[in-house]
């Protein structure tokens, strides 16, 4: 009866190790609640995201610096973007932030075009300078309607 129960007792500690293993990889790798978060976050204004949402990429030369944290609707009709920069990047006072699509029909992220001066935000700092996202819809509708006029 004894080699049972030590064997019991080894498959149960696997089992909840495998499970502790699951969840900390889940929130890792899912950014999912507060465990896990690190870096400082700076905000930007939009006068439109378009489908940028959180845990959406921010990127910087092609590399992933970042994620989103959370998109609001301000008063006065703009979304405030906070993004979440991983320690270690610094992004510069006169840096431009804009709402970019990954291919074509991709998912849509911020990228932040680093500007050349050799100050740099500081951690709750706004990106002064945005590009809203081109609406492909509205593109259309004015090429459709100029020609016909």
């Amino acid at each position: 009866m004894q080699p049972y129960r030590r064997t019991e007792m080894s498959v149960g500690v696997f089992v909840f190790l495998g499970l502790l293993a699951i969840g900390w990889m889940a929130l890792k790798l899912g950014q999912v609640g507060g465990l896990g978060q690190s870096g400082y976050t700076l905000s930007a204004n939009f006068d439109d995201v378009g489908g940028v949402r959180k845990g959406s990429d921010i990127m910087m030369a092609g590399v992933i610096i970042g994620r989103v944290d959370r998109v609001a609707l301000t008063d006065n009709d703009h979304a405030t973007v906070i993004l979440r920069i991983h320690d270690g990047v610094k992004v510069a006072d006169d840096s431009f932030a804009s709402v970019r699509t990954k291919g074509i029909i991709g998912d849509r992220y911020i990228r932040i075009t680093q500007g050349a001066d050799n100050t740099y935000l500081d951690p709750g700092s706004e990106i002064e300078e945005t590009q809203s996202a081109i609406n492909i819809e509205d593109l259309i509708s004015k090429y459709i309607f100029k020609g016909k006029g």
